[in-house]
């Protein structure tokens, strides 16, 4: 099924291997990033699997920047019909060292941003819409060494069950991944097969939706 996707926090791993998936399937994806050369290989990505892509550079944690971008692209699109949120931050500071600034600097990517981005969508969602996020398995058993890790996860799951009550009653669904696992370059954990999990996720069945997925490997 060829689809609208929005991709936020678009970058080489696991997001850039759903968005080969999606252009795959000849979807239309909008990419949104910090780095132009990131986005920029990815769009190439996108085009040699057979889709199409467009780009933005943004900073997630600027409201107003991410609201034109989101809107941009579902204006030129017309409709979407999956959004997915990737971005957190990997902070090595334990809870002693971790001031509270940086906390909150974190949680403005990492949860905050989530409500930018589906906010800006709202208008261009439809019955069907799917909005997923890259969960971690830090949300229940954080490393304290990277303490905001797992206070971003987390709360970004947490927001994904309240954003599905929200919109299910318009028949737009939303889910977290729970990444039970560390990426590698082989194995149950690559970027592919987390991204697969993602994509089935998206596409479970309504009639018993669930917020939440883990993925085990």
């Amino acid at each position: 099924m060829t689809r609208n996707v929005i991709i936020a926090g678009a970058g080489p791993g696991v997001s850039g291997s759903l968005a080969r998936i999606y252009a795959e399937e000849g979807s239309r994806l909008g990419l949104l990033g910090v780095e132009q050369s990131v986005l920029a290989a990815l769009t190439d990505r996108v085009a040699e699997a057979g889709g199409s892509a467009e780009s933005v550079v943004v900073d997630l944690t600027d409201d107003a920047a991410t609201r034109a971008a989101v809107t941009q692209m579902g204006e030129h699109y017309g409709s979407l019909d999956v959004v997915h949120f990737n971005p957190s931050v990997f902070r090595e500071k334990d809870p002693l060292a971790l001031t509270p600034d940086e906390l909150l600097a974190d949680v403005r990517l990492g949860v905050g941003a989530l409500l930018t981005l589906v906010q800006a969508a709202r208008p261009f969602l439809g019955p069907g819409a799917r909005i997923s996020v890259t969960g971690s398995m830090a949300a229940d058993k954080p490393w304290f060494g990277a303490a905001s890790l797992g206070v971003q996860k987390a709360g970004v799951r947490n927001l994904v069950h309240s954003l599905d009550a929200v919109l299910k009653n318009q028949g737009i669904r939303a889910v977290s991944v729970t990444v039970r696992g560390t990426l590698t370059s082989d194995g149950p954990f690559t970027p592919d097969r987390v991204a697969a999990a993602l994509r089935a996720a998206i596409d479970q069945d309504e009639a018993s939706w669930a917020t939440e997925l883990p993925y085990d490997g």
